[in-house]
């Protein structure tokens, strides 16, 4: 087995984990390679994110559409990405060897901007758009294929994936999503109209927000960020590949809302 170590920006203080982690792993006669800015031809058994969950979030735009299963080992504070902490790394190695773990496939949203600059991207949490200038709020219109649906006078607009539910569309007041539910929300970032709320479309539906002619806007995906200049066109479907994160034994999407959220409270 081969596994590749990913970290970003792991402070010094965490570097003899890191060692632990590697140690571990070699215990049972795995190869472990440190990954730096690309994977090149590297043919790997697995992919350690080692941070939080942009560091993960970073991982997957390394993979580009590569099927090599995520571990994301949480150095960081929430982590709710993550598979596990850094409590047990031999019990951690000892799952992946003896297979007690299962994949989940996450949809990512392919996103390809027509305007100034023109450009493509791809986002495993959410799309958004924010406005540059203070002073005027930002109109974008939405677009559901062919069918307009309305204009958002705001601070932005985003769209989430199922996986990015949990994440800047929850804070904004959006819906949680299970992450194999096929669809993407679409949530007002303060809107400036009490009658516009989140709306879920299925994830096979083109989605096109325009933003007004003159406006500069800020476009993020996941944790990289573009400038817009002039009205921009902004096309996002579904990515024809998935990324797959690891779950480790009895582990589940609702779990972890519970444990890392506290939502729910306890079950009975």
């Amino acid at each position: 087995m081969k596994i590749g170590l990913y970290t970003r920006y792991l402070s010094p203080t965490f570097r003899d984990e890191l060692q632990e982690l590697a140690a571990a792993l070699r215990r049972r006669e795995v190869t472990t390679v440190e990954v730096d800015g690309s994977l090149g031809e590297e043919e790997l058994d697995f992919l350690f994110s080692i941070g939080g969950d942009g560091t993960l979030l970073s991982a997957v735009h390394l993979l580009a559409g590569r099927a090599i299963p995520v571990v994301g080992i949480n150095f960081g504070h929430l982590g709710f990405l993550t598979t596990t902490g850094r409590d047990d790394f031999d019990q951690l190695a000892d799952d992946l060897l003896a297979g007690r773990y299962t994949v989940e496939p996450r949809t990512l949203l392919h996103v390809e901007v027509k305007g100034a600059p023109a450009l493509t991207s791809s986002a495993l949490n959410e799309v958004s758009l924010h406005r540059i200038d203070d002073t005027n709020l930002l109109r974008t219109d939405l677009y559901v294929g062919d069918d307009f649906v309305a204009s958002y006078d705001g601070d932005g607009l985003l769209v989430a994936t199922p996986t990015g539910s949990t994440a800047y569309s929850l804070s904004c007041g959006g819906p949680i999503l299970t992450p194999d539910c096929g669809c993407f929300v679409v949530t007002p970032i303060a809107v400036h109209n009490l009658s516009l709320r989140p709306i879920i479309v299925p994830d096979s539906a083109t989605l096109r927000l325009v933003t007004a002619p003159g406006s500069n806007v800020n476009l993020g995906t996941d944790s990289r960020h573009h400038t817009l200049t002039g009205g921009s066109e902004i096309v996002l479907t579904r990515e024809p590949f998935t990324v797959r994160l690891v779950r480790l034994r009895d582990q589940s999407f609702f779990s972890a809302i519970q444990q890392k959220l506290n939502w729910g409270g306890v079950s009975r």
